[in-house]
């Protein structure tokens, strides 16, 4: 049985409505990039084809999930931020922002609705709100685990229908893949310094998720 991330609260069930956080993180952490194009007739073709292999591999996890558990009410937003919680302990928002490439807003909207839920917790700074940090509170962490769990078993269920060949060369190209997401992380990191987006209003922005953020526009 697949392993489930939906949370409930004791005594009763909580979850967070996916409309208002529901907005990809990839898609917020380069959006806006300027990618300095080539000509058509240049471009590698297998590039577009990565492009559209990738994005088709992202929405088959997602639908997948959510069939394997139609109980998990988590966004994909929400989840990655509990992840990155979960490597990142005592995060400020500001930091959560940068790290995830999303807008200090939007940041400041996920964790509204995490701490409502019971999964995050605020400890305020000692001398100054700004300096608050976030942790996973348990059942944050076990929604983090869950997660996990459940993308290891889709993965490896999928993994193992192909073609032992097919398998092999995947297992062969995960160094490749992991220097694919630095560079593309890389990239969004560049444009944000070319937009001249300051890192400390970025972060002052966003360190005080309990006042009333703007609703962040959501795709499906």
């Amino acid at each position: 049985m697949m392993a489930r991330a939906a949370w409930h609260g004791e005594g009763s069930s909580q979850v967070l409505s996916a409309d208002e956080t529901n907005r990809d993180p990839d898609a917020d952490g380069l959006a806006g990039v300027q990618v300095q194009s080539a000509d058509e007739t240049d471009r590698d073709p297998a590039v577009g084809e990565l492009a559209d292999v990738v994005a088709r591999l992202r929405r088959a996890m997602r639908r997948a999930a959510r069939a394997a558990d139609p109980a998990l009410t988590l966004s994909v937003a929400q989840l990655e931020l509990l992840s990155c919680l979960a490597e990142h302990d005592r995060a400020r928002p500001g930091q959560l922002a940068q790290l995830l490439r999303l807008a200090p807003s939007s940041v400041a909207t996920l964790v509204n609705g995490l701490r409502t839920a019971g999964l995050v917790t605020r400890d305020a700074g000692a001398d100054d709100r700004r300096t608050a940090s976030l942790r996973l509170t348990p059942a944050g962490s076990d929604a983090v685990v869950s997660w996990k769990s459940l993308n290891e078993e889709l993965l490896e269920a999928a993994v193992s229908a192909l073609p032992e060949v097919s398998g092999e060369a995947l297992r062969a190209a995960l160094p490749a893949l992991r220097e694919l997401a630095g560079a593309v992380d890389a990239l969004a990191d560049e444009n944000r310094q070319r937009r001249g987006r300051p890192e400390a209003a970025a972060s002052g922005a966003a360190e005080e998720p309990g006042g009333s953020p703007p609703v962040v526009a959501t795709g499906p």
